[in-house]
């Protein structure tokens, strides 16, 4: 079974796993108000997969005949690379500018960890890759949905792993058996875990010797006892919402969780790291390669949707030909297009690395994702000062589905010439939610945090840049290796005396 279907996905997931909502214990995932909202837009990547207007780019066909997804494809080549890209972007296209997730991140780890394990291998530590290998195998002939669990939720970020007062603020091993190892400990911010089948935990960080216990990583199922999930509160009311007052917030959602370990067994066949401490930083590092390249790959079709929702809301107002809305409107294009340019070429350049996987440029991947993050309240900011203050003291779907009100709306909020008050309360109710809902608000910390902060990533553009081509450059125009007092190394020395004042 190399492609599941939609309800073979939804009914894997009634499996006991535990997981609570709001203090509740949820029985079902699929029907829970909110989380069953999760599943349903989850489902995209496996409805892809069947539609065939996208069943060329979401699929591949191995060489024994078997049809599988496209995410799990191990990429070879920078042509991979810029497929992989092509179908992300479409399926966060079709989940409303929400990414799905469930297959993305999930590879993204296996990459990692076929990279590490291969690695582990020249290095003295064979038993890991054959591991790794047979997983991926399970997860793609099985076209499984896959989350991953990275952050640790760290408590005194001053300290690592071995120093915290409490030790169970990283996840550790507690003890080590014939048959496999018992963790326990909590990660944070688990993406799609509520609706995935198994669970990829990785290293946050890079580790010393001291923190040997804490140099960890393994995959388990959803339903594994003494796993439990806290899934985050955040836009809780989305299942009450009217899809005509907010077309994306209540239709897509993405579940979060806090990940708590209560000595939590796994077998060996499943462990990938167990004490190796200094491959934790390389494993870390080799999953942020592959996942910034998908979160700037994800991002393009939130930042098209800013473009169109400022050109589509300065066309309503009557305002396009205004001076200063150009200008905005240029600054939004820029910054979509800007993204977009580097995401691609950051694919264009992939080159093989370990395992003969091929990685996407750091330098531009991490360009990519700082631009977008760094600009993207400014965006934001802009399509809410072309959109108007109707974005937040507007009607609600009551108020237009009420004769006795929506008459009144649709006379008094018509727009320029030609657009009726309906025509336009309709584009002001998805432009309030992609900028002005709770909806907006979260994708504008994700915007920030996700994937790594704006800080990371600054750090990974100064590791990733080559600095010689430019000082080369530099030292040349300034002749530093002609010799004499412009000759390199003497930049804040003393010169002998004779050279300070020639006679």
């Amino acid at each position: 079974m190399a492609l599941r279907t939609v309800q073979q996905y939804v009914e894997s997931l009634r499996d006991g796993r535990t997981v609570y909502f709001r203090g509740a214990r949820v029985d079902d995932v699929t029907t829970h108000p909110v989380i069953g909202v999760a599943v349903r837009h989850a489902a995209i990547d496996y409805q892809m997969a069947e539609d065939p207007a996208h069943r060329e780019l979401a699929t591949l066909t191995a060489p024994d005949g078997e049809r599988y997804s496209r995410y799990y494809q191990v990429p070879r080549s920078a042509e991979d690379q810029i497929a992989r890209s092509a179908l992300i972007e479409r399926a966060t296209a079709a989940g409303g500018t929400l990414v799905v997730l469930i297959k993305e991140i999930g590879t993204d780890a296996l990459f990692s960890l076929l990279r590490t394990a291969s690695a582990m291998d020249a290095n003295g530590s064979p038993e890991y890759l054959p591991r790794v290998e047979a997983f991926y195998r399970h997860c793609r002939s099985n076209d499984l949905a896959i989350a991953v669990a990275q952050t640790d939720v760290k408590g005194d970020r001053s300290r690592g792993p071995a120093a915290q007062v409490d030790p169970d603020l990283y996840v550790r091993i507690v003890e080590r058996r014939s048959d496999g190892i018992v963790v326990r400990g909590a990660k944070a911010h688990t993406s799609v875990s509520t609706n995935a089948n198994e669970l990829i935990v990785l290293p946050t960080r890079a580790m010393s010797e001291a923190d040997r216990d804490y140099a960890v990583s393994f995959a388990i199922p959803i339903a594994t006892p003494g796993l439990v999930l806290l899934a985050s509160a955040y836009d809780s009311t989305a299942p009450e919402r009217s899809p005509l007052e907010f077309p994306i917030s209540a239709r897509h959602k993405m579940m979060e969780t806090t990940t708590v370990f209560n000595d939590v067994f796994v077998p060996w066949e499943r462990v990938f790291l167990a004490g190796e401490y200094e491959f934790a930083g390389p494993l870390a590092l080799a999953f942020v390669e592959h996942h910034r390249f998908t979160a700037v790959s994800y991002k393009l079709p939130l930042v098209d949707a800013l473009v169109g929702a400022g050109l589509l809301m300065a066309d309503f107002n009557g305002i396009s030909k205004a001076g200063h809305v150009r200008e905005k409107l240029v600054h939004l294009i820029t910054y979509a297009e800007t993204l977009r340019g580097l995401t691609h070429y950051a694919a264009s350049r992939s080159r093989p690395r370990e395992y003969g996987i091929a990685v996407p440029d750091p330098l531009y991947v991490n360009m990519a994702k700082y631009q977008f993050a760094h600009g993207y309240h400014e965006a934001v900011r802009n399509v809410q000062d072309i959109a108007g203050g109707a974005l937040v003291t507007g009607p609600g779907a009551e108020d237009l589905e009420s004769p006795e009100t929506a008459r009144y709306y649709e006379k008094f909020y018509a727009g320029r010439v030609g657009i009726e008050g309906r025509v336009r309360l309709q584009a002001l109710s998805l432009v309030r939610d992609l900028v002005a809902s709770e909806f907006a608000g979260y994708q504008e910390v994700l915007a920030v945090h996700a994937e790594g902060s704006l800080e990371a990533e600054k750090l990974a553009l100064l590791r990733s840049y080559d600095t010689k081509p430019a000082l080369d450059l530099v030292r040349r125009l300034a002749r530093l290796d002609e010799g004499g007092i412009d000759a390199p190394g003497l930049a804040g020395q003393r010169q002998p005396a004779e050279k300070r004042n020639p006679k």
